[in-house]
């Protein structure tokens, strides 16, 4: 029997968790409806991937899109657009915007907003502050919220819950999954003075330095087991941490950046305050620890941390710098060149990027190639070679820490839920990006 999809990708070579495998995809109703041999289908419309391969939709599980904030620096609209450009076909964006997002009323207003201006699928974090501690719970049960965020440690914005009676008080109310970003506030506070006088932004990562980072996670994760709340500690940078957070599986999940896998301390002198963010890009043991993690299973999600500043922030003297660097339209890119470059497959990389994300926030309907899942996919082509130039980045920022980079492997075509948002470097259509659904 003949079958008629909406979609048909054809001939492509399918990354599954268990290796790889040319496979044709038949797309019914924004979803996956057959995979296998397929030659005999017709469909609305053909995406031949004959010499390409076939991922689940990538996700970039935290981006920082600024909305409502500053437009001369992102939006909704232009950071998914870079989002389809690079690849990904979800993002979940941070709470820590102007208004930061933490109550039903500010929910609801983003979910309005985000209507007509994605380009790609959508999750929301809502921010934990000292005045809805009690609240979270009914707040993270909210349609489209992917989790709780909390900073334990001050970084860009308002939001902050440094004590650990705060701490407690969040992780006893509600049940999911909570975020952190770890570094300790009372260590950052101490050590403050010690650099107020300026200098080179390498001093950054010597403020926040490691203890600053191993203190935190080491203080949340005590807590997380005396509550029994499970703690995903987003943006791991050192060796310290990976090495008690592999001990730490029974309540722990753990992000790395981008930043942390490609990056070491060479990068202050070489790019300045374009290498500046939270936490800070260290020396090359932290890095050869997170491959490390990354080979023996302790890392559960990759993500950009994308967080884009205007260039006259970013180019202040130091410690004035603003902390924080774009991502969400290289990280494709990037990964694929790890791939190429021999330091993780294919498979571990839609396990981080896809599996991984799904799994701890509890997406539905993504995470996985297979039948019923979203039609989303990242089609990649592992032959091609090209330099990042920032003339690509579309966010108004206009800049990215990686240009001139070349990358072995680049995104050919972005498909979200069977519609096809980008092929050859092309966006197509309208903004059609729908919110996410959590368990």
């Amino acid at each position: 029997m003949s079958h008629h999809f909406e979609l048909l990708l054809r001939g492509g070579t399918l990354v599954l968790p268990w290796g790889q495998e040319v496979a044709d995809v038949g797309v019914r109703d924004g979803r996956i409806a057959a995979i296998g041999d397929l030659r005999l289908a017709s469909a609305d419309t053909v995406l031949d991937c004959r010499h390409l391969h076939v991922l689940p939709g990538l996700i970039d599980a935290h981006v920082h899109l600024r909305e409502p904030g500053d437009p001369a620096v992102e939006t909704i609209e232009t950071g998914t657009r870079a989002a389809v450009l690079g690849g990904l076909t979800a993002v979940f964006d941070m709470p820590n915007t102007s208004p930061p997002i933490v109550s039903s009323e500010r929910l609801a207003w983003k979910r309005e907003h985000i209507r007509g201006r994605a380009w790609c699928d959508m999750g929301l974090y809502v921010g934990a502050t000292k005045a809805n501690l009690d609240d979270l719970g009914r707040l993270e049960a909210e349609p489209n919220v992917c989790a709780i965020k909390v900073f334990a440690g001050s970084s860009t914005g308002d939001l902050l819950v440094e004590d650990d009676a705060s701490l407690e008080r969040a992780m006893r109310s509600g049940r999911r999954t909570i975020c952190y970003h770890s570094e300790d506030e009372y260590r950052l506070q101490e050590r403050r003075a010690m650099f107020e006088g300026g200098g080179p932004h390498r001093l950054h990562a010597e403020w926040r330095d490691v203890e600053c980072a191993f203190l935190g996670t080491r203080r949340i994760i005590a807590l997380a087991r005396k509550t029994g709340r499970p703690a995903h500690i987003l943006h791991v940078s050192t060796a310290e941490e990976l090495a008690f957070l592999g001990r730490a599986r029974d309540i722990a999940s753990v992000e790395v950046l981008l930043n942390h896998l490609t990056q070491t301390d060479e990068a202050y002198d070489r790019l300045g305050g374009y290498a500046v963010m939270n936490p800070p890009i260290r020396e090359e043991r932290h890095l050869r620890a997170a491959w490390a993690a990354m080979s023996d299973g302790t890392i559960d999600v990759v993500a950009s941390d994308h967080a884009p500043h205007s260039r006259a922030a970013k180019e202040r003297p130091w410690p004035a710098t603003a902390a924080g660097l774009t991502g969400v339209q290289t990280i494709v890119p990037l990964m694929l060149d790890h791939v190429s470059n021999g330091r993780l497959s294919l498979s571990r990389l839609a396990d981080v990027m896809c599996a991984g994300p799904a799994r701890i926030y509890g997406a539905v309907g993504k995470g996985r190639l297979a039948v019923g899942y979203d039609g989303d996919f990242t089609v990649v082509d592992m032959g091609a070679r090209r330099r990042i130039e920032e003339s690509w980045i579309v966010s108004p920022c206009g800049w990215t820490p990686f240009a001139g980079h070349e990358c072995h492997g680049w995104p050919y075509a972005t498909v979200v839920r069977g519609r096809i948002v980008m092929r050859d470097d092309t966006v197509l259509g309208e903004p059609q990006g729908a919110l996410i659904r959590f368990r």
